[in-house]
């Protein structure tokens, strides 16, 4: 009995870890379940998704197919295209080079035509009478080139009265009818002349009330009374367009000034202290010190300078005209040309003036200067000399 006593707690011992391992065995059989369950169910999402891959590297095959199908076929189509259009480019590369050696010897051919017409041209306007019409004294013979100026004179011993006829020959005569444009027309050429990089002077000289300042700016903002320097700005304009076409690029540069009294005044100078100005000569080249210069780009900025210009002009009323100029006007444009494409670069000056005779001997004065020039003797102390009469200041600013 004692033996049977003593073993009763190591057997109740056993029995709970049998009952222990007992659970954890079913507790293990059921998670074994779920885990079965969980693997067949991703082994079969598995299947699918290599039986999607397979069908989409088999897609990716048939377009790879395709896009090599494609490129063959395109390379066939585009082969002639590509082959035409180096053709055209080489074509247009010889057109390029061919319109630049035909523009190059127009620009020769131009300007042989210009100096053949005469380096200096002298031309003669015409006014009309107040009332219109053409004075008595003034006949202008057939042609375009000649005018003649007549004086009656009375016989004082009761004989006929004698008639001298004094004949004048002129480069091109335009009679009271002529219009802005006739005149214009004239000497438009030299306009394509700047734009080739010649240097070009256009002035009006004559007594205060002859029809300088109409001819040169003419009547009204624009329009067919205009005169030269509008109708010139927008004809440098437009022709500069055309050859940006032909790879031109241009900068335009303007400046306008007057000789008042022997006194160089910038005319766009807005301030209150005028600052002095210096004649300045240098090789073939004369500047103006402390002159304004502005970068224009269109006529209408043309304009609005002249407009600044002519308010600050020194002027006098006369009998002819209450608002007539009594100094000397120059309009002065830079004109530089680059084309980057051929490595050509040219720099040149568009002069228009209006010069006043002031004094009977200024023509001659004008004359003297000319031919100072011409023969490149014209020093600046002879350019500069106080004084000099104002038009052989004026002159060499602009020829």
């Amino acid at each position: 009995g004692a033996a049977t006593v003593a073993a009763g707690p190591s057997t109740g011992k056993k029995s709970c870890l049998i009952d222990s391992f007992s659970h954890s065995l079913m507790m293990l059989l059921c998670t074994g379940g779920t885990v079965i369950e969980e693997l067949e169910k991703v082994s079969g999402e598995k299947s699918l998704l290599e039986k999607e891959l397979s069908d989409l590297k088999k897609k990716y095959k048939d377009r790879e197919t395709e896009l090599q199908t494609l490129k063959l076929y395109l390379f066939l189509c585009l082969f002639p295209v590509q082959t035409t259009l180096g053709d055209r480019e080489s074509e247009i590369s010889c057109l390029k080079d061919t319109i630049h050696s035909g523009e190059m010897e127009r620009r020769q051919l131009h300007n042989t035509i210009q100096e053949l017409k005469g380096n200096i041209r002298v031309f003669c306007r015409v006014r009309p009478l107040v009332d219109g019409g053409l004075s008595e004294h003034i006949q202008l013979p057939v042609g375009n080139k000649r005018i003649r100026l007549v004086r009656r004179e009375k016989s004082h011993t009761g004989g006929p009265d004698t008639q001298k006829n004094f004949t004048f020959n002129f480069d091109r005569v335009f009679g009271p009818q002529a219009s802005q444009h006739e005149v214009f027309e004239e000497i438009s050429p030299l306009v394509q002349s700047a734009l080739d990089g010649y240097n070009v002077c256009v002035f009006a000289y004559g007594q205060t009330g002859s029809g300088k300042t109409f001819t040169m700016e003419g009547s009204g903002e624009d329009g067919e009374l205009s005169g030269i320097i509008p109708k010139a700005q927008e004809n440098i304009f437009n022709k500069a367009e055309k050859l940006g076409e032909q790879g031109w690029e241009f900068t335009f540069t303007a400046s306008f000034m007057e000789v008042y009294n022997e006194t160089l005044r910038d005319l766009l100078f807005t301030g209150k202290k005028r600052p002095n100005h210096l004649i300045k000569r240098q090789a073939d080249k004369v500047t103006i010190t402390n002159l304004k210069y502005v970068k224009v780009s269109n006529k209408d900025q043309v304009l609005g300078l002249i407009k600044t210009a002519n308010q600050n002009r020194a002027t006098a009323e006369t009998s002819r005209n209450e608002r007539s100029s009594r100094s000397h006007f120059v309009f002065q444009m830079e004109i530089q040309g680059v084309n980057v494409g051929r490595g050509i670069q040219h720099n040149c000056e568009y002069n228009l003036a209006n010069y006043v005779k002031i004094q009977n001997v200024s023509l001659s004065q004008l004359a003297t200067v000319i031919n100072a020039l011409a023969k490149k003797v014209c020093k600046q102390q002879h350019l500069a000399d106080k004084h000099n009469a104002e038009l052989e200041r004026a002159a060499p600013l602009t020829l």
